[in-house]
């Protein structure tokens, strides 16, 4: 079966396809600090790369193999990215400029279960409302519709926070309080 060349193609590209994915998600999974779930998806990681190594070095005199292993790496690369935006592991603060005052926005965030700060800042073209808005990241896109149907001129920076501590809120989402 390995001697079909359409066969060994298809079998390096879905193994490095695999390979490639586990690598992304257990690069993730190690900055996002679940250190023991990235070894084990570690260990499973690199026997699926000594099996499709292993193939195009035994076949290394047919460049196929090798063009399946460089397309699987790329498709890989997608392919993990994908599975880490489906995870959405960790919180994502999401800071919000807002010129409409008279939209409560905060409020409405708020009773949406948001964690949300807000204090006066001075712009260049005169006062504003910012807001501080920390929540689990699988409710990013969520979170920026509703910002952008209460205030659709309102200015987002988004970013990943290395640590939190503290507040009620973090303790309300890890029992999961938000959005329920």
């Amino acid at each position: 079966m390995l001697h079909n060349s359409v066969v060994m193609v298809l079998i390096i590209l879905v193994v490095n396809i695999i390979y490639v994915s586990f690598s992304t998600t257990r690069m993730i999974l190690t900055l996002k600090g679940y250190r023991y779930i990235a070894a084990f998806v570690s260990m499973i990681e690199v026997v699926i790369y000594i099996i499709g190594l292993g193939l195009v070095l035994d076949n290394l005199n047919q460049i196929q193999n090798i063009i399946a292993y460089a397309v699987g790496y790329g498709i890989g690369v997608m392919a993990g990215m994908k599975i880490e935006e489906k995870l959405a592991l960790g919180y994502i603060t999401v800071n919000v400029i807002t010129t409409t005052g008279e939209l409560n926005l905060a409020k409405s965030l708020r009773d949406e279960g948001y964690g949300v700060t807000t204090w006066d800042a001075h712009g260049r073209e005169g006062d504003r409302t910012a807001l501080q808005v920390l929540t689990p990241r699988k409710y990013e896109l969520k979170l920026y519709q509703q910002i952008k149907t209460l205030d659709p001129k309102a200015f987002i920076i988004a970013y990943e926070p290395k640590t939190i501590y503290g507040g009620f809120w973090v303790k309300a989402v890890k029992r999961g309080k938000l959005h329920q």
